[in-house]
C-alpha cells in the first residue's frame, strides 16, 4: 500500500486543507500529516482536517497500523515516525532544524520502510524536510513540492528542490490530483 506524507510549516493548514480536499474517498494510500507545532497545548489539526477531507482523519498514536483512505496527523511537539515493523512511532527526541516534530524525521523513516512512498512538501520556513526528501527520492519514492506562487512561504518547498529531492514542483491546486495519478499508477504496476 502506498504511503503519501505531507509536510508544511508556515501556510501549512490552508495548503493542507486543499490537498486533502481534493483526495477521494475512496483514496488507496495512508496519508501522514505532519505540520510544525509546538508542545504545550492539544493541536485542533485532526478536528479541523476531517471537516475538510472526505478521508477518516485522526491523530497518530504509537502502535497505528497504517490504512488506506485513512489520515494521521502528527501531534504537536512530538516526532513522528514509520517503524521497521510498519508502525507509526512518536517520540520525544531532541529537535531537528529547530522543530519537533521534524519532516526529515518522518521522510528517512519512510524513505527506510520500503514502502511505496510519496512525499508533499508544502509552503513553511526553513530547511526541514530537504534531506528527507531527498532520501526518499534517492529511495525511489517521488517527491512532490508547491511552486513559489502558490506557497505561503517557499522555505521548505525551495530547500527540498534545491537539494534535489524533489521530482515535481507544481502549483497548489494540482497536488492533489497528481497525488490521485501516482497513487492509481503505483496500484496498476502492483496489480
Amino acid at each position: 500500500m502506498p504511503v503519501v506524507a505531507i509536510v508544511a510549516s508556515v501556510g501549512g493548514l490552508a495548503a493542507i486543507s486543499e490537498v486533502l480536499g481534493g483526495l477521494p474517498a475512496e483514496f488507496r494510500a495512508a496519508v501522514i500529516v505532519l505540520q510544525h507545532l509546538e508542545a504545550g497545548r492539544e493541536s485542533l489539526l485532526p478536528r479541523i482536517l476531517a471537516g475538510r477531507t472526505p478521508l477518516a482523519v485522526r491523530p497518530a498514536a504509537s502502535g497505528d497500523v497504517l490504512r488506506a483512505g485513512h489520515v494521521y496527523v502528527a501531534p504537536a511537539g512530538r516526532h513522528l515516525a514509520l517503524a521497521p515493523d510498519r508502525t507509526l512511532r512518536l517520540g520525544d527526541g531532541p529537535r531537528v532544524h529547530y522543530v519537533r516534530p521534524a519532516a526529515d524525521v518522518l521522510l528517512n523513516s519512510l524513505a527506510e520502510a520500503g514502502a511505496p512512498v510519496i512525499a508533499v512538501v508544502l509552503t513553511g520556513r526553513g530547511e526541514d524536510g530537504a534531506r528527507g526528501a531527498l532520501r526518499v527520492r534517492t529511495q525511489g519514492g517521488t517527491v512532490l513540492a508547491t511552486d513559489r506562487g502558490t506557497s505561503t512561504n517557499f522555505g521548505m518547498p525551495g530547500a527540498a528542490d534545491d537539494a534535489g529531492g524533489v521530482d515535481e514542483v507544481l502549483p497548489l491546486p494540482r497536488i492533489a490530483p497528481r497525488l490521485v495519478a501516482l497513487v492509481s499508477q503505483l496500484w496498476y504496476e502492483r496489480e
